[in-house]
């Protein structure tokens, strides 16, 4: 069967989004997507053994050096980049080579950051081999590193020339990671589209079963709605921010825990509930669909609360979300399941019962 594409029309900058089966072993597919004579391969200990040998071995007679990283959210670091910025300067990489991202959301953000800056930015393509990957991080061109301060802080845009989503990777997926890249999914559906929201609710043991149709329904809707926001607002000036539901809440666990025990997926698996709680406590969700988004959170098995943070700890790390405006803390709340805003006017007394209610241990 042929890839689907998905393309994010930014004019010039406009790139496509394939989404198939065996990719990978198509070596017309990746050498038609894939510019440059020198390559960079940047992988880590998980996934290379598995996929970089297919990769490689398609570009043929072109020039590619494989840098490859140990697994985990702790590679997200500025000296991390540096050392694949070494490798590049080392090869005397020039600015028409080429930088493949070949792993998951770690890997595309640092790698994306690498080739942002090196040369003041040379061509990547995102090669997502998790589903979190495939249906959000290599799709819209955020590339960046942490910081000991909070998630993503040090960043740039950058979009790939292409992403390549090859469907079958998501075969050798722990069950762990499959389940939390189902967080992002439900997280589109709670944007902007209720009915997608309705068909996870319907299809979630086929996704969780990984159901190849299934899956491939969902990263293409995923992508759809991704690439129609990013289209109308690539640098996050607006509607854009509604792509972070959850994700202020999420990254405070995250930074808490110093990136280590939590999958970013599951922090926004939480993220969400909050998010869905908050809403409630504001007024503006309806009990009964709160309840549908916590269902749909615990079958996907993701937690809902982290018990290690205080509620003090979460709210210091939320202060300087890259969303506050004027030293005011805005979030992404719904205003009904499909309908997301960004607001700074909410009662403190949500925030504070929010936080209560999912940080810290039960009192």
């Amino acid at each position: 069967m042929p890839a689907q594409i998905v393309t994010v029309e930014l004019r010039e900058r406009s790139y496509p989004i394939y989404i198939g089966r065996d990719l990978l072993a198509d070596p017309a597919l990746l050498n038609r997507c894939i510019p440059g004579r020198d390559l960079l391969l940047v992988s880590n200990t998980i996934v290379a053994p598995l996929y970089a040998s297919h990769v490689v071995a398609a570009l043929g007679a072109r020039r590619p050096v494989e840098v490859v990283l140990p697994d985990g959210e702790a590679q997200k670091s500025l000296s991390v980049v540096a050392r694949v910025i070494d490798v590049l300067v080392a090869n005397r990489f020039g600015r028409d080579a080429c930088v493949l991202a070949l792993g998951g959301g770690v890997i595309g953000d640092l790698a994306g950051f690498a080739a942002a800056t090196y040369q003041r930015g040379i061509a990547f393509v995102q090669i997502p081999t998790t589903l979190l990957a495939q249906v959000d991080s290599s799709v819209g061109g955020k590339t960046g590193v942490n910081h000991t301060g909070g998630k993503n802080l040090i960043g740039a845009f950058h979009q790939p020339s292409a992403v390549i989503a090859d469907t079958r990777t998501l075969e050798s997926l722990a069950p762990r990671e499959l389940r939390a890249g189902l967080a992002e999914v439900i997280k589109y559906g709670l944007i902007c589209d209720p009915e997608f929201f309705a068909w996870l609710e319907g299809n979630l043991e086929a996704l969780l079963a990984g159901d190849p149709a299934a899956l491939a329904h969902a990263i293409r809707r995923s992508c759809e709605i991704k690439a129609g926001i990013v289209r109308r607002d690539e640098r996050e000036q607006g509607e854009r921010a509604h792509l972070n539901l959850g994700h202020t809440f999420g990254h405070a666990i995250e930074s808490a825990t110093g990136y280590t025990g939590w999958l970013h997926g599951e922090a926004v698996g939480a993220g969400l509930m909050m998010a869905a709680d908050m809403s409630q406590r504001c007024g503006w969700l309806r009990d009964a669909d709160v309840q549908r988004v916590r269902r749909l959170l615990e079958r996907a098995g993701l937690p809902l609360r982290a018990a290690e943070v205080t509620p003090a700890v979460a709210r210091d790390f939320m202060s300087i979300d890259k969303k506050a405006m004027n030293r005011r803390l805005r979030l992404v709340l719904l205003r009904d399941i499909g309908r997301a805003c960004v607001t700074a006017d909410f009662p403190p007394s949500a925030l504070e019962a929010t936080l209560s209610a999912h940080f810290g241990e039960h009192r």
